[in-house]
């Protein structure tokens, strides 16, 4: 086992690392092919930066681990709800609170939890199908073209929140708002070329050896492949995430940082959860996956759309509400600790 370990740490860090160099090189390839700044920050910095979670559940079906791939789509929606946007919450509150676009609070919120019931539904019946799974992935598509059409609306400029819902994560390479200029160009293109293949290939090479790392450890450890995917592969690959909504903030670019898990969170519902199903569609979901993962999945995204449309401080996130945050995704992972011993 502590050579399965050893893959795990490496395997994640050469994940967030390859993802980073893919992103670099695809984003430098694509402007030097003419591609527009609203395309390769919506597109291709978005596919990439969310490569982490994607690659990890695709490698996970492809060897018929199934629930390694469910949990990590679903353990990264509660990561980034729970930990990251709690953690730059409470971080903030020295500058001031996290201001949350109405346009978030009215669109992207509730229709986050709108797509979280539909996977919650296909999910119910015991098992998710490929027709499911395809519906998933057309979904992802639909809101693809619309946050294209949405962006091209706004006079052609780049919005942060449409970036954003293409699942963009990495803010210091994004083409996301006014103190965000778009992707320069850095690199030759002979250097754009190789990072774009390297990056590629150590991403899916660190993939697949945090994917045995995992189920080696599992294995060991009595536990499920979901259990694994939860907690150890889901923070794991949210770490892109948490840097980028860290420098947001810190550059006071809210919309970013909210809009950084929003966008996310949609894309593991989408596109990992369809992907991963398309390949291998899961013949029968743990029954622990609608008793405690989804439900608390919901109950985050709810109540983050609580605290966002507010009260007396209408559309900010404060101290307080980060601290609820940290504290619920705590008692989740006490509750799942609970389960293992």
């Amino acid at each position: 086992m502590p050579l399965a370990i050893i893959a795990i740490v490496v395997g994640l860090v050469l994940l967030v690392w390859s993802a980073d160099r893919f992103v670099d090189g695809a984003a430098a390839v694509a402007r030097y092919a003419g591609m527009p700044s609203l395309l390769v920050g919506m597109l291709v910095v978005g596919f990439g930066t969310s490569a982490p979670e994607m690659v990890v559940s695709v490698m996970a079906a492809l060897e018929g681990n199934s629930g390694l791939a469910l949990g990590n789509a679903l353990g990264s929606n509660i990561v980034n709800t729970g930990l990251i946007l709690g953690v730059v919450a409470i971080l903030s509150e020295k500058l001031n609170p996290i201001r949350v676009n109405s346009k978030i609070i009215r669109r992207e919120l509730p229709l986050l939890l709108v797509i979280g019931g539909i996977v919650g539904v296909m999910l119910g019946n015991g098992a998710l199908s490929r027709v499911e799974s395809m519906m998933l992935l057309v979904g992802f598509f639909a809101l693809i073209g619309w946050t294209i059409y949405d962006g091209y609306k706004g006079a052609g400029a780049v919005d942060s929140k449409a970036a954003d819902l293409a699942g963009l994560e990495t803010v210091g390479q994004a083409c996301a708002s006014k103190t965000i200029s778009p992707l320069p160009l850095t690199m030759t293109a002979g250097r754009a070329w190789f990072w774009l293949v390297m990056g590629l290939v150590i991403l899916i090479a660190s993939a697949r050896l945090l994917v045995w790392g995992a189920v080696t450890v599992a294995q060991a450890l009595g536990v499920s492949d979901l259990m694994i995917g939860l907690t150890i592969v889901a923070l794991g690959t949210s770490l892109p995430e948490l840097a980028a909504s860290v420098v947001a903030v810190r550059r006071g670019e809210h919309d970013i940082a909210i809009g950084n898990v929003v966008g996310s969170n949609m894309f593991n519902l989408l596109a990992v959860v369809g992907l991963a199903g398309v390949i291998g569609p899961i013949a029968e979901v743990p029954s622990a996956v609608m008793i405690r993962d989804w439900p608390v999945m919901m109950s985050l995204t709810l109540g983050l759309l609580v605290m966002a449309y507010g009260f007396k401080n209408r559309g900010q996130l404060n101290r307080m509400d980060g601290t609820l945050l940290v504290l619920a995704f705590g008692a989740y992972n006490l509750w799942l600790g609970s389960v293992v011993y």
